[in-house]
């Protein structure tokens, strides 16, 4: 039988959990949901607006001084694979078929959703993570280890390492934080011609999403994907199409992926833990680079892992 990476995470740290949580005291204590800052921001996409303009992705690269990508922005064949976020890029569009017509395809903007009990921040052994009070989740390049354990823990895959550099970075979107400091909207909000995106307090938005669910139920579905998947996120969806029919996880459930690992945290002693992290990146590191160093010797072109 095979089983991915949360599958992996979920069993191994949830059996570590319940043994931590057999113990009275500390660890018991380290399942209380995280209730958040009630006035925090976010981000709320509506797919039915999108479309597949990529005016997100070229501010998203012009904000966070990021290189121009191989396929430039105005050029629609990106389209023909499905992309994922990467060190070079935070933020990606991808496009899908309409199933409710032929007419219109569907566009989907992917970035990091700032969860509400983010499992990059829980899994991460030195603190490097920080879930801001104004709901964006943010990375400390001077504590990161480089054991890359957010990245086996995000439920949506997003954060990226910098293979390719002597000191390399975890790299995903801070939902521009710089700019919502002051006041500022993020710079993919601000580009977007349709207003497919909004940006504002987490409870406003989602009231916004349910208006316009209520108010045209023959265009969207009622569903708002982030209000509620692993305990909520700061970016949210809303839709004219089931989310699985356009690379949406509807499977992930409501438990915030933490729940899985606290009491572990809390009962095994960081040694225990850090070690095996930091050689199991160590290896995954010198192997990437012996890839790497192969397709640099046999001139095929690298792609990303």
């Amino acid at each position: 039988m095979k089983i991915n990476r949360r599958g992996l995470i979920k069993s191994v740290f949830a059996a570590g959990g319940s043994a931590a949580l057999a113990r009275p005291g500390k660890a018991a204590a380290g399942v209380e949901h995280f209730t958040g800052n009630p006035d925090r921001y976010g981000c709320l996409t509506d797919l039915t607006r999108c479309v597949g303009c990529r005016s997100c992705e070229a501010a998203c690269n012009e904000a966070n001084g990021l290189p121009k990508p191989e396929v430039p922005f105005d050029d629609d064949s990106v389209f023909e694979h499905e992309r994922r976020t990467s060190e070079k890029a935070y933020t990606v569009v991808n496009r899908y078929d309409n199933v409710r017509t032929d007419a219109k395809p569907v566009f989907r903007k992917i970035q990091c959703n700032h969860c509400n009990e983010p499992s990059c921040a829980s899994a991460c052994l030195v603190n490097a993570y920080t879930k801001t009070p104004e709901g964006a989740v943010l990375w400390n390049k001077d504590l990161c280890l480089g054991c890359r354990m957010c990245m086996l823990a995000c439920p949506f895959y997003i954060p990226t390492f910098e293979y390719d550099k002597p000191v390399p970075k975890i790299q995903k979107c801070n939902m521009c934080h710089d700019r919502t400091s002051q006041g500022k909207m993020p710079a993919c909000v601000e580009a977007c011609p349709m207003e497919a995106i909004a940006f504002g307090k987490r409870s406003e938005l989602i009231k916004l999403a349910r208006e316009r669910i209520e108010k045209e139920p023959d265009r969207y579905i009622d569903h708002i994907y982030g209000e509620h998947e692993v305990g909520g996120t700061s970016w949210m969806y809303i839709s004219g199409v089931p989310f699985e029919r356009v690379g949406f996880d509807e499977h992930l459930g409501v438990v915030p992926f933490p729940q899985y690992t606290r009491g572990f945290l809390s009962a095994v002693p960081l040694v225990l833990v850090i070690w095996p992290a930091l050689l199991g990146g160590f290896y995954l590191f010198s192997e990437r680079r012996e890839e790497l160093d192969d397709r640099e010797k046999s001139g095929k072109p690298g792609e990303r892992a």
